[in-house]
C-alpha cells in the first residue's frame, strides 16, 4: 500500500498534506481515537477549510480545527495535527514534508 493513502491541499498555505496508512492506524487504534474512524472524509475537509493554529510548543506543528454537527459524544470539532518538516534529498535540494500526525474530536 502506498504511504500517501490520503491527501488534502490547504489552499491558504499551498501545501499537500498527507496521511500515511501507519498514522491512520495509529489514530483509530482502540487505545487512541477510535471514534474518529467514521470521519476520514472530515480530515481532508478540516485541512482544506478549517482554522489553523501553530502549536505554542512546537514551531513545526499546527492544529487544524473544523466544526461538524454529527460528531460523537457531544463533541463539536475535529482537530487534525499536522507536522511540517524539511529534508535534504540526495541531489542536495530541500523538500518540504507536511503530514498528519494525529486527529481527535473535541468540544470547543
Amino acid at each position: 500500500m502506498s504511504t500517501n493513502v490520503r491527501e488534502a491541499k490547504n489552499a491558504r498555505v499551498q501545501n499537500d498534506i498527507y496521511l500515511t496508512h501507519e498514522r491512520w492506524q495509529h489514530i483509530i487504534d482502540p487505545d487512541n481515537h477510535p471514534e474518529v474512524a467514521p470521519y476520514l472524509v472530515y480530515l481532508a475537509e478540516t485541512i482544506r477549510s478549517g482554522r489553523r493554529h501553530q502549536d505554542p510548543y512546537d514551531p513545526h506543528g499546527y492544529r487544524y480545527y473544523h466544526a461538524f454537527p454529527d460528531l460523537p459524544d457531544g463533541n463539536s470539532h475535529l482537530v487534525v495535527c499536522v507536522r511540517f518538516r524539511w529534508r535534504t534529498v540526495p541531489d542536495s535540494t530541500v523538500q518540504e514534508e507536511t503530514f498528519v500526525t494525529t486527529a481527535y474530536v473535541q468540544c470547543l
